[in-house]
């Protein structure tokens, strides 16, 4: 139960930070600040891709090893 907890609260600091960056980008763009947000989006969305599969993986194998440590 509190492996899952934990992949819960992973996966929701994950997606709160993506969140945070984007909207934060969004609303200097909308405040004037001289941002090309869909530009900057644009270049970068392979990283955030990378950085999903890197998530994955990582808790791939945080979960495998928890498997095998449990009697």
């Amino acid at each position: 139960m509190e492996d899952n907890m934990s992949k819960k609260k992973q996966d929701s600091l994950f997606w709160g930070l993506i969140l945070l960056v984007v909207g934060t980008l969004i609303l200097l763009d909308n405040l004037g600040v001289e941002i090309d947000v869909w530009g900057i989006i644009g270049d970068y969305w392979p990283m955030i891709l990378i950085g999903i599969g890197i998530k994955s993986i990582w808790q791939y194998f945080g979960n495998k090893r928890r498997e095998e440590q449990q009697p």
